[in-house]
């Protein structure tokens, strides 16, 4: 009886624990006023104020005064206030004169990003996520123009295939990803290698002119419609709203040790609710030890390494970028609700 009682006192305390977790924690420390400089992202800002910098939404003081509250400029002043006891980020100066149109710098155009755009560029721009049925069946290359095995932005290419649209990229065949437990086939990634317009059409052979490129086009490259995605900044960092367990499957560049600002593939999706903006911890598995009472082998518990946040969303599989990394993280650390 006496164990019953402690085991269910000490669950009790664990839920108790995580039930005061489960929310903002400001930082020790934290500004009462910070003015938003360029080159600041959200994740930045949030981090000044918040040792959990993904439940910003829930401190963000919304003015319906203003048209837009969650675009966050350069030369912005914000403050921590308390609104009906509970804390609260806000602009300085909402709903005031201050704040009109007419007072906003010409030189700044554009809201501060969540993260930082440029090392996820490519990514949200160009590469995507195909099923092999649909790059198998895509147009390619057949040569460039006086035969050339190579060809750039400028240059002509001739492809073989059914016209996709008028305006089309250029994509090579890059890693099939499969879900380590499951051996689940989770997508096909094609990496954008240029853009290029349909100059004429011959029966199944298409001229294309290549605008620009990332990389040279070579032979049996694929034409895939150009979609034009827009770069967003509109996601704000926020935890997964049910419990997401995966792993990291891959990084881009091949790297050994994944550190802060390396885009990585984890192998949950839409289909386990994971929406860009979602933010992960990612735990590096416990070492092995040999018991040196019983010799046993035991697994010690996984340890917090990091925190990503997920910018590209696909069915089975998503791309996030490293935020955060205490140590050196690799393909196969498991990834959790922060």
């Amino acid at each position: 009886m006496r164990k019953l009682l402690y085991a269910l006192t000490a669950t009790m305390l664990l839920f108790t624990s995580w039930a005061q977790a489960a929310g903002p924690e400001l930082r020790s420390g934290y500004p009462e006023r910070y003015t938003v400089v360029k080159g600041d992202t959200l994740w930045d800002i949030s981090s000044r104020f918040l040792s959990n910098p993904w439940y910003w939404p829930e401190i963000w003081h919304v003015n319906p005064q203003v048209g837009n509250p969650h675009l966050i400029y350069p030369g912005d002043q914000l403050a921590l206030v308390y609104i009906d006891g509970k804390p609260r980020i806000t602009k300085v100066g909402d709903g005031v004169i201050k704040l009109s149109p007419k007072i906003r710098s010409e030189q700044i155009t554009t809201p501060i990003p969540a993260i930082p755009l440029d090392a996820i560029n490519s990514f949200l721009s160009d590469t995507r996520i195909v099923t092999a049925e649909e790059l198998d069946g895509a147009p390619y290359v057949l040569e460039g123009a006086d035969g050339r095995i190579i060809s750039g932005a400028g240059d002509k290419v001739y492809a073989r295939g059914q016209k996709p649209a008028d305006r089309v990229g250029v994509f090579r065949r890059s890693k099939a990803f499969v879900d380590p437990q499951t051996n689940e086939f989770l997508g096909l990634e094609a990496r954008a290698i240029a853009r290029g317009t349909i100059a004429a059409e011959n029966s199944d052979v298409l001229t294309v002119m290549l605008t620009n490129s990332n990389e040279e086009v070579r032979i049996a490259d694929r034409l895939l419609v150009s979609e034009d995605r827009k770069i967003t900044t509109s996601f704000l960092p926020a935890a997964p709203d049910q419990q997401v367990v995966g792993q990291m499957i891959s990084v881009e560049g091949g790297v050994n040790q994944i550190g802060q600002y390396n885009v990585v593939a984890i192998n949950r999706g839409v289909r386990e609710g994971i929406v860009p903006g979602h933010v992960l911890a990612v735990m590096k598995s416990g070492n092995l030890v040999r018991d040196p009472v019983t010799r046993e082998t035991i697994e010690l518990p996984d340890e917090r390494a990091g925190l990503l946040m997920v910018f590209q969303a696909y069915e089975k599989m998503s791309y996030g970028l490293v935020l955060q990394a205490t140590r050196p993280l690799s393909i196969g650390d498991k990834v959790k609700n922060p």
